[in-house]
């Protein structure tokens, strides 16, 4: 990472956001980024500052989508839709917007966000706090132009039963299909209780036939193709791994993410490893790099795959890249290391890329396999 910018923030910016509650500090990133799109002149200010100059050799098409790059916002961050402008500014190549949930809910008691400085992590048990449909789609009907494609990641609500849990996937599909670029279907997060149970056996089967339909549905009536991705979660054993990914695959869906926050503490060692949640950040590097290598393996690259989990470097990146993911996204590399970290991607993604001979990112995609 080069430049003033990167100083900064882990100079200035970082030292005060940290000393701030967690939850205080993103709402307050958000806000700043959400202010920014209002003020003249600001979004321009922040793309000359991080933005990512669009590169052939970086731009890639998957999805029915264009991505000037493969690295993309992570969902959590933006809940519900207020700052796509200002992030859209600062070098993504795409965002994830979400979870959102049929109707609005408050999520889980507070505190419900920690950070593990040293273990450059953050445990987070949000619960899928959010507005509700209606207010996001109200929010991204505004956004006239939209310099990057936007993903909204669906949930169910807490109050909805596991066998009713379909009806608030397709409400959400039905509510947001004019707005979303793409959908993602969150069945992976450790925070509502007992929702990745539908990631194995029958109830994933159902879900997704249901889910994939009510896509085919829209689709028709809207003459369009657009795509819809099934992000899972890190702590499954290799055979449910297996049987999910079949299913996945046997459904229709268009991709999956791999993968969401792990409730496992394995390599944390702050004090805060003990509270309840789903843990992101670099101890869930390396298994969120196994989980991509797992699944390409096991659909000979036949589906594409979004790799999620403790990017903080472009060797993480392009780690990533190497064991099948199509595209890569960041949120706590994000906090831990400020607005900078898309160019420091950037560019050394396309060092690392030329060092192995590559002329486009996407002859990287599962070269650990060949």
């Amino acid at each position: 990472m080069n430049g003033v910018e990167p100083l900064l923030y882990r100079n200035i910016a970082k030292p005060i956001f940290f000393k701030l509650d967690p939850e205080k500090a993103h709402h307050l990133v958000i806000g700043g980024m959400a202010q920014a799109a209002k003020v003249p002149g600001a979004l321009a200010m922040m793309r000359g500052m991080y933005g990512v100059k669009a590169d052939p050799a970086m731009t890639t098409s998957l999805f029915g989508l264009t991505f000037h790059s493969p690295i993309g916002l992570a969902a959590g961050l933006d809940k519900n839709a207020e700052a796509v402008r200002g992030f859209s500014s600062i070098g993504f190549g795409f965002m994830e917007v979400g979870t959102v949930t049929p109707k609005g809910q408050p999520g889980n008691d507070k505190p419900r966000m920690f950070r593990l400085p040293p273990d450059e992590a953050l445990i987070n048990r949000m619960g899928f706090n959010n507005e509700g449909t209606e207010a996001m789609h109200e929010r991204l009907t505004a956004i006239k132009e939209r310099p990057i494609p936007v993903w909204v990641n669906i949930g169910k609500n807490k109050a909805t039963p596991n066998d009713k849990a379909h009806e608030d996937y397709l409400k959400c599909i039905q509510a947001m299909y004019d707005v979303a670029d793409l959908f993602v279907v969150n069945i992976s997060s450790p925070n509502t209780p007992n929702l990745r149970n539908l990631q194995h056996g029958d109830e994933l089967r159902v879900l997704l036939n249901l889910v994939v339909g009510e896509m085919n549905r829209q689709n028709a009536a809207h003459g369009q193709n657009k795509s819809i991705l099934v992000k899972i979660a890190p702590d499954v054993s290799d055979s449910e791994l297996e049987s999910m990914t079949e299913t996945i695959v046997q459904s229709g869906v268009s991709g999956i993410i791999a993968t969401n926050t792990t409730l496992s503490r394995m390599g944390a060692t702050h004090v805060h490893r003990l509270e309840n949640g789903g843990l992101s950040g670099k101890p869930l590097t390396e298994r969120s790099t196994e989980v991509v290598s797992q699944v390409y393996r096991m659909t000979k690259g036949a589906i594409p795959i979004v790799g999620s989990g403790g990017i903080f470097t472009a060797e993480d990146a392009y780690q990533k890249i190497r064991a099948g993911a199509s595209l890569v996204e960041i949120y706590t590399g994000l906090i831990y290391k400020g607005p900078g970290i898309n160019r420091e991607l950037a560019s050394g993604l396309k060092r690392l890329m030329k060092q192995d001979g590559f002329k486009h990112i996407s002859e990287a995609i599962g070269a650990d396999h060949r």
